[in-house]
């Protein structure tokens, strides 16, 4: 079973004596209640040190599985498209900085220090939540990425796909290790690039739908309804796995073609999820 951890920020506060205190969590109770509802808080003094954590966090670092030199593997990866990012080292003091930070923090095992995705290139990633694996001895920062992971420009570190190379003994371009879905995009998109040169022969059918929109259009309706008729009609799961393919695909032909990823319509799914449908729609409603 996977631990996990969610981040919500609360409230942010400078106590005396110039320490700075991030707070986490729902409520803060005075000293007559005798009471403190905060998940977890940075305290940093004037020499930048002194990293404080609430009971619950304390708990939590303490059952990881840190290996002989204070260390466990840390995986960034996108919250929303689910692609590994990178991988790193996290120390007990790395993972205390990504949680009050909310950005993927590692430690350097060759400058032997902390050190924040992003802090050169602006590129951070921004911890949506942290998971443990059953065993604790491995961490997940699930984030959303500010641009390319890799230093070479690339999304991800993975880009070399094994089974290319072992096929052919050199591979064009780069092919990130991304799921099914993510992977449909980019050969949309390829297709979308070739319009632009002179056409040989028929086109293939992803371009005959990006250049026609009355078309495409159609056929987004069309597959819409078959889906809804395998519920109508009771068909079998298969074939409505099969109609939802068809849906899935055009509808992303359509993106392409509005210049629109499939990992905007990812975040906007996620930013939802606290949100009942109703208050959703009032609010588009009330914006148009």
């Amino acid at each position: 079973m996977a631990v996990s951890y969610f981040l919500c920020p609360q409230s942010l506060r400078v106590s005396s004596g110039s320490r700075l205190c991030i707070s986490y969590g729902g409520y803060s109770w005075d000293n007559h209640k005798k009471k403190t509802h905060h998940l977890v808080y940075a305290s940093i003094n004037k020499r930048g040190k002194g990293l404080c954590l609430e009971s619950k966090v304390q708990t939590l670092l303490d059952s990881v599985k840190w290996d002989d030199k204070g260390l466990a593997v840390a995986i960034a990866q996108n919250v929303d498209t689910g692609a590994i990012l990178m991988q790193g080292f996290a120390n007990r003091d790395a993972v205390a900085t990504a949680i009050s930070s909310r950005k993927a923090t590692f430690y350097s095992r060759s400058r032997s220090m902390l050190w924040t995705k992003g802090e050169t290139s602006n590129n951070f990633i921004n911890i949506q939540d942290i998971f443990f694996d059953c065993d604790c001895d491995s961490i997940i920062y699930l984030g959303k990425p500010d641009g390319p992971t890799c230093h070479t420009g690339s999304e991800t570190y993975y880009y070399t796909s094994v089974f290319d190379l072992k096929e052919h003994q050199q591979v064009e371009g780069n092919k990130l290790a991304l799921s099914t879905l993510y992977s449909l995009e980019p050969t949309i998109s390829q297709r979308k690039a070739e319009l632009a040169a002179e056409q040989n022969g028929l086109p293939s059918w992803t371009k005959r739908l990006l250049l026609d929109n009355k078309l495409l259009c159609s056929k987004i309706r069309e597959e819409a309804d078959e889906l809804c008729r395998t519920l109508e009609e009771n068909e079998d799961k298969s074939r409505t796995a099969s109609e939802m393919a068809d849906v899935l695909y055009h509808a992303m032909v359509l993106l392409a073609n509005k210049d629109v990823k499939i990992e905007d319509v990812m975040q906007v799914l996620r930013q939802r999820f606290s949100q009942s449908g109703v208050e959703e729609k009032r609010g588009r409603i009330s914006q148009g």
